[in-house]
């Protein structure tokens, strides 16, 4: 019997990675927007994580007639009052290096002490269903904004994010590490347990 198919609305290759990971056990095969050559100009003009995930989970599905998973993601500094948060990949301009992106977040903070630093990454996956039914699942990682780049693992903000209970950036942790406590391999479990309520195979 082959796999049942399910598509993720996404062409980020690292992103795609993490999420091939994580679910390596269920019964699905995942594909990415770049496996099916699908190249479209989804605008992302909601308000909110929620907002943005169901908009791209809902324009592939219609697309597609197929189930659809879509996430948005980013990084919420409570100094700059949660910013970048929903603009997390278009901060300073999408394609502007994280490098630059990560400095300029360190430097905003250059007088920002202890708590002051507090942020967190969040992640909200969509659902979407050829019936028109939508589920979505949300999840965080707190942590507080290191005062240098640390670490080489992940994208993005990773090597920013200084969790301290692992006393490490999301930077520093390996895959297998950074996906049992990151926002985004939380969400996909907590997706995986609503998903198979709704009878999907996972």
């Amino acid at each position: 019997m082959d796999k049942k198919r399910l598509i993720f609305a996404t062409t980020n290759q690292g992103k795609m990675d993490e999420i091939r990971m994580i679910m390596a056990d269920t019964g699905l095969e995942l594909m990415s927007l770049k496996d099916l050559n699908i190249n479209v100009d989804i605008e992302e003009n909601g308000t909110t994580f929620e907002e943005n995930a169901i908009i791209k989970a809902k324009a592939i599905c219609e697309l597609t007639g197929e189930m659809v998973l879509a996430d948005d993601s980013g990084l919420e500094v409570d100094y700059m009052d949660k910013a970048p948060g929903v603009y997390s990949a278009r901060y300073l301009g999408e394609d502007t290096p994280y490098s630059i992106k990560n400095q300029t977040i360190i430097d905003n903070l250059k007088d920002a002490k202890g708590d002051e630093r507090s942020a967190r990454f969040v992640c909200v996956i969509a659902a979407a269903f050829p019936d028109g039914r939508v589920i979505t699942a949300r999840e965080t990682i707190e942590g507080v904004i290191a005062e240098e780049e640390r670490g080489v693992h992940g994208f993005g903000y990773d090597p920013i994010l200084f969790v301290p209970e692992f006393g490490m950036t999301t930077g520093e942790m390996l895959p297998e590490q950074k996906n049992e406590i990151s926002h985004r391999g939380k969400a996909l479990r907590l997706m995986k347990e609503k998903l198979a309520y709704e009878n999907i195979n996972c």
